[in-house]
């Protein structure tokens, strides 16, 4: 055997290889999460807690759905998914987006305007607390002619809401908490206590 791999002969290189193997394993790990952790591995990176569905007051003495209410770093993020596949054409001045795929052609009401109102609804209740809202449309959509406003994937959603310093993260979560609060009192379809 080559006298620069004896360990006698080099001290340093038993720590290093245990290095490089908790490294790959880790990679490994973290690839293997990200392809099957899909949307819960997501909301489970950037929220430190999450209600969904749920029912709150909106500013015209009506009621108002929320599909995910999660508490970020960044405040409070409003999450509207979804599982559209093939090519989407959608605009920020279309009334209708169309999905082409396969198997069919069909069109669905630009979101948009119906998460602006989501929005609004929670800045009502939690006056000063940053709210921020998402179309998050899972792997298998493409945008044919460029990417609306408020539309995200898996993988920006995480990249613009997650915090890789946890121990950072809970000091700013802490300032929000007692806005969590009230929006769990409020909502009125919570399933959550």
């Amino acid at each position: 055997m080559n006298e620069f791999f004896q360990p006698a002969n080099n001290p340093w290189l038993l720590p290093l290889a245990a290095v490089a193997f908790l490294l790959l394993a880790w990679l490994v790990y973290r690839f293997v999460r990200g392809r099957s952790g899909g949307l819960d591995g997501a909301l489970a990176d950037i929220s430190f807690d999450r209600i969904e569905g749920i029912i709150i007051p909106n500013a015209d003495e009506g009621e108002i759905l929320v599909d995910y209410l999660l508490l970020t770093v960044k405040g409070l993020l409003i999450l509207e998914v979804k599982d559209d596949q093939g090519i989407v054409f959608g605009g920020d001045k279309l009334q209708d987006w169309t999905v082409i795929n396969d198997e069919r052609r069909y069109t669905f009401s630009n979101p948009q305007p119906a998460l602006y109102d989501r929005i609004a609804a929670v800045r009502q209740i939690v006056r000063e607390v940053p709210v921020a809202g998402r179309i998050l449309f899972l792997d298998g959509a493409d945008f044919a002619k460029g990417v609306p406003d408020l539309v995200t994937n898996l993988a920006e959603l995480v990249s613009e809401f997650g915090e890789p310093d946890k121990n950072a993260a809970k000091f700013k979560i802490e300032a929000f908490k007692p806005h969590w609060a009230l929006i769990r009192k409020e909502a009125l379809g919570s399933d959550s206590p």
